[in-house]
């Protein structure tokens, strides 16, 4: 059995719903994480997202901003939500597939949407930076008391952060922007190493290979400066690892009319 999860940052759904559309007709995964949704949940185009073939869908969402929802072929046996930060701010939902979904059945999906962090990062001075680098440590916390990765999990999101050296355009020129620092990056590899996750896209394409998922939208011709950065992530534990297959980012979205500035991010399992 394949099993492709897909994650993207959407800024928007309501927006962008037709890309949503475009994005599922053309790569159809089986599951769709989606960050920054930008609405409440009584706002949410439900039935439109089920009438793509994707009946099952669990969404967290607020009135104007962050936002996490997952859209699926297969039903959930649980959902569930944390508030990170002790703020109900909407960034984090989790579905565990339910017998039905067969070979997939019991794999738990974490959805992130991890905090940008603002423009400068100082946590003296910049509250959204303390609150990204609050964030991933209680992304810590969580995966060392949780222990998510005992069983078949998968963690994707925007998670902010571009944490190797090739993963951004110029790692010189960025240790000192957000999303880069060494502080970010490290805090991140950190979690990631300590709860037991393993990054597929890195796992299947290691460095030297540039990989980038989002590309600002102050970039007039971003295709041909082409200076992005990867923030977008699947992770996923061992018992996932034999059955990776591929993982992709579908860059062509990044050109579509009135793109978000991040593209999709999909994994396929051979299960």
């Amino acid at each position: 059995m394949k099993l492709t999860v897909s994650t993207w940052n959407i800024n928007s759904v309501r927006l962008r719903i037709d890309q949503v559309a475009r994005f599922l007709k053309e790569r159809r995964p089986d599951i769709l994480c989606l960050q920054e949704t930008k609405c409440p949940n009584d706002k949410l185009p439900l039935k439109e997202l089920q009438s793509f073939g994707y009946p099952f869908v669990v969404h967290m969402g607020q009135k104007g901003y962050n936002g996490v929802a997952i859209l699926s072929r297969y039903p959930f046996s649980e959902t569930g939500v944390m508030e990170m930060c002790d703020r109900q701010d909407a960034r984090h939902i989790t579905v565990t597939l339910s017998p039905q979904a067969k070979a997939a059945s019991g794999i738990t999906i974490h959805n992130f949407y991890v905090p940008a962090g603002g423009d400068i990062p100082d946590p003296e001075v910049n509250e959204k930076f303390r609150h990204k680098l609050d964030f991933l440590s209680q992304m810590r916390a969580w995966g060392a008391k949780a222990k998510p990765t005992s069983g078949p999990a998968i963690l994707v999101g925007d998670l902010n952060v571009a944490p190797l050296e090739h993963d951004v355009w110029s790692h010189k020129q960025l240790l000192d922007v957000v999303s880069h620092t060494p502080v970010e990056t490290a805090a991140l590899e950190e979690l990631r190493q300590e709860a037991g996750w393993i990054d597929a896209m890195r796992h299947l394409r290691p460095e030297p290979e540039k990989i980038y998922s989002w590309w600002s939208y102050r970039s007039p011709d971003w295709a041909a400066a082409d200076k992005g950065r990867r923030l977008d992530h699947i992770w996923i534990s061992d018992a996932l690892k034999d059955s990776l297959r591929s993982v992709d980012v579908t860059r062509d979205t990044r050109a579509w009319e009135r793109p978000s500035d991040h593209a999709p991010v999909t994994m396929e399992l051979e299960l």
